[in-house]
This record gives C-alpha cells, sequence and structure tokens, in this order.
C-alpha cells in the first residue's frame, strides 16, 4: 500500500513502533519466537489495548492463542516504517556534536547510514576525525539529488538553521532531524523532528521537582 493511501496515523503511534522494534530486536537475540500481546507490551511500557490499537493501523497481526511471531512482526514494522533496508541519510554541520554523531556506530543496526557531512568551513582543524570526508554546502544538492537522499541531521547553529532547512528542502530532503534551538518554518508536506537538550532536562526538572 502507498503512502499517500495509508490512514492518518498519530505520531505517538510511530514512536511506539519504535519502541515495539527494539523489544522484538531484544526477544529475537533471545531466541524468543513467539510473543504475546501481554508480554510485548509489558516490556514496551504500554496497556495491551494500545499495543493492539497500534498494530490495527497496518493489518492483522498475530494467531489468538498463539501470540505474535516475532520474526514476522519485526519484518512488518520494520517495512512500515521504512529501515527494512539502509537509508541514507546526510548530516549537516560538523562541529561537537555533529562529530559525536558520525562517531556513533549505531545508526546501521536499526537502518540508516550517515552517507555525507557537509559544513560551511569543510577545511577547518577539528579536534576528532569525523570518519567521513566532510564536503563543502556548495557540493550539497547534487549529492542529495544524486544519491536519492531524502533525510537529513541538522547540526549547525540556530542562526544557520533556517537558510540551510531552506536548502535541504529545495533539494528534496523530506524529514529533518533538527538538533538546533529554532524552530524551523518549512512546507507543510515536510517533517520536522526536534530534539531540544535543554528542553528535555526542564521537562525533567518539573517532574523531580519535591
Amino acid at each position: 500500500m502507498k503512502k499517500n493511501h495509508r490512514p492518518e496515523i498519530p505520531r505517538k503511534t510511530i514512536y511506539r513502533l519504535s519502541t515495539y522494534l527494539r523489544c522484538l530486536a531484544r526477544l529475537k537475540e533471545n531466541k524468543i519466537q513467539t510473543v504475546s500481546s501481554e508480554t510485548l507490551a509489558k516490556v514496551a511500557g504500554v496497556k495491551p489495548t494500545q499495543l493492539r490499537k497500534d498494530l490495527a493501523y497496518f493489518g492483522t497481526f498475530g494467531t489468538r492463542g498463539l501470540g505474535y511471531d516475532v520474526v514476522e512482526l519485526t519484518s512488518r514494522i520494520a517495512d512500515e516504517l521504512g529501515t527494512s533496508r539502509l537509508q541514507p541519510v546526510i548530516l549537516v554541520g560538523v562541529g561537537n556534536l555533529g562529530l559525536a554523531l558520525l562517531s556513533y556506530r549505531g545508526f546501521e543496526k536499526e537502518g540508516f547510514e550517515i552517507v555525507a557531512a557537509f559544513d560551511l568551513e569543510p577545511d577547518r582543524p577539528r579536534d576528532q576525525k569525523s570518519g567521513l570526508p566532510v564536503r563543502a554546502m556548495g557540493d550539497l544538492p547534487a549529492f542529495v539529488q544524486e544519491h536519492h537522499v531524502r533525510m537529513a541531521i541538522l547540526t549547525v547553529p540556530a542562526e544557520a538553521a533556517q537558510e540551510v532547512a531552506n536548502t535541504l528542502v529545495a533539494c528534496g530532503v523530506m524529514g529533518i532531524l533538527n538538533f538546533s534551538s529554532l524552530v524551523l518554518h518549512v512546507p507543510e508536506e515536510i517533517m520536522v523532528n526536534n530534539v531540544n537538550l535543554a528542553i528535555e532536562l526542564e521537562n525533567l526538572s518539573y517532574f523531580i521537582q519535591e
């Protein structure tokens, strides 16, 4: 089924699908072949009714009395999330945070490969090697189109974030993981996920107040 024919799915459901996928991966590592909705829901930290509701968006899963086949359910969720094969991702902004993300080896395990890094100052000396050659921003449009890149990680300063986002959208990038503190203004069809560590700490601060 094509994405534009799918039912409207709440973003929280998509986040929970990612959680289910990681729980299923642990079950596979432990050689567990089938799992009940109650058990999977428990390890994912949700109610069984919520789990079944989330999975119902994508059809019928599992066999009554037997539960879910771990391998099959993993494959189905990975297909829905688009992670059943490596997806190319670019990173823009090779400062300290960008370097840290480039050195992280866990992305490929989750279905993503950072294929290129771009910076306004590609030849600037850096404290550590990036693992990838740092390319000039002028190379970005041709690279994105040639390699059919649809996702980007944005780790540039806030004052540069909107301009870079505009460039990414113009090149055909459809999804941006935004680590800058700026709220990006993009067309409605472009997905932006904001990662703001200060906001997350503020949330924690509120909940631990006595």
